[in-house]
């Protein structure tokens, strides 16, 4: 399993709810910032970009990318606890 950081805008029509949903199919998910995730799969990053892009329009913008250790953080949405369990793996 790994874990991927996903950062997205979406510019003319935003619908977050149908993306949101996608990304929280993955089950292992984490929301960082309004609009920045982690979620835990074993797909690669191509599949999960592939993914979340039928949930997206051709304008909007996606960075998908593996986690490859050392976090810090301040303010974020997501708990410590979630954070610790799942990037410390």
């Amino acid at each position: 399993m790994f874990a991927y950081i996903i950062s997205y805008d979406l510019r003319r029509i935003r619908d977050y709810s149908s993306l949101w949903s996608a990304i929280k199919s993955y089950g292992t998910w984490a929301k960082i910032t309004e609009s920045m995730w982690i979620i835990v799969t074993s797909q690669d990053v191509v599949q999960v970009r592939n993914f979340l892009l039928r949930y997206m329009d051709e304008d909007d913008r996606l960075f998908v990318a593996k986690y490859g250790g050392g976090a810090v953080w301040r303010n974020i949405i997501a708990s410590n606890d979630w954070l610790h369990k799942n990037l410390n793996q």
